[in-house]
């Protein structure tokens, strides 16, 4: 599949939204880059007339629902490069927890283990415990290991968006 994006260059724009004009300025500096990437550091200032802040709020989540909207029903991935998350990959469907044949009990085990500790982050903080858990899972290839996380990964997402 193609997909195309329109990134305006840097330098002054202007776009209406909602019948307000706004300007839009990109500056990108050459001699700042991120260590990580090689990408240079940007900025992007939106200014417009009026007193409507309300505005702003609005184009941000505009925005954040058309991102979040690509992805609906998919599972990401993402993996760590430096000091940030990256996406690996391109997001793949849901898998259901139910197509992933366990023993008796272990997925509902699991499931109920990872609901336990979204919700425990402040149990965590308030000791000075390190908020995080990992799990290993063992067997021959081909016994689901990886398809049981993947299908993990897709259930737990409605719970970490809770978070």
């Amino acid at each position: 599949m193609t997909q195309f994006e329109f990134i305006p260059s840097p330098g002054t724009h202007f776009l209406r939204y909602k019948r307000n004009w706004i300007r839009v300025e990109r500056n990108r500096e050459k001699q700042m880059l991120d260590l990580n990437t090689g990408v240079p550091f940007e900025s992007v200032t939106l200014t417009t007339i009026g007193r409507q802040h309300r505005l702003y709020s609005e184009i941000l989540n505009s925005a954040r629902q058309a991102a979040l909207s690509k992805h609906e029903g998919k599972t990401v991935v993402f993996t760590a490069a430096g000091a940030e998350w990256r996406q690996f990959g391109h997001p793949r469907k849901r898998r259901p927890l139910t197509s992933v044949v366990l023993s008796s009990g272990l997925s509902k085990n699991l499931l109920d283990d990872v609901s336990n500790f979204v919700d425990s982050s402040e149990w965590y903080a308030s000791r000075g415990i390190p908020y995080r858990r990992g799990y290993l899972l063992y067997g021959p290839p081909g016994c689901g290991k990886s398809s049981f996380i993947t299908a993990l990964a897709g259930q737990s997402r409605n719970l970490f968006q809770e978070v």
